[in-house]
């Protein structure tokens, strides 16, 4: 498994700061791939950390949506109607997920909202993203509860669970 880590110059973090992130998000990342049965020797995933300014950018682009956004994803194949999240006999060695965006500045004022460190917060938004490469999503209640379900069970077998 192979995770890269892009930070902005604007979100003024260390190359410390950044390398221990780079090792609480791969363990993350692992934990999440062997949650869903996806093999992690072929995954690799791409992670921008960003400001407001450069999420509500891309917000707009993509999703034609105004403002600044907590965590956006970018899958490299899009799941179709009725398909199955992934198929394994289909995976290439280095399997490209894609790509997954984090506001740090939007990440801080949530994890002071809910009382937590911004660790788990960007934890949790990282594995959600994740969970959104691998074709999961919150659209229906049933998905919804599958996804926060996955979510909650990745992040507490880290030790990041709400306080």
């Amino acid at each position: 498994m192979e995770l890269y880590i892009v930070d902005e110059r604007d979100v003024n973090m260390t190359e410390e700061e950044v390398e221990a992130w780079q090792e609480m998000l791969e363990q993350l990342a692992l934990l999440c791939l062997e949650e869903v049965g996806y093999p992690p020797e072929d995954a690799e995933i791409s992670l921008l950390l960003t400001t407001d300014q450069g999420i509500a950018v891309l917000n707009q682009q993509y999703r034609g949506m105004e403002g600044p956004t907590d965590v956006l994803s970018f899958a490299m194949r899009e799941m179709g109607e009725g398909e199955e999240l992934f198929d394994i006999d289909e995976l290439n060695e280095d399997d490209m997920l894609g790509d997954i965006v984090i506001s740090i500045d939007t990440a801080m004022r949530q994890a002071e909202e809910y009382g937590h460190p911004l660790e788990r917060e960007v934890g949790f938004l990282f594995v959600h993203g994740l969970l959104h490469l691998l074709g999961y999503d919150h659209k229906g209640e049933e998905d919804t509860e599958l996804m926060q379900g996955l979510e909650r069970k990745v992040l507490s077998s880290y030790g990041l669970t709400r306080e």
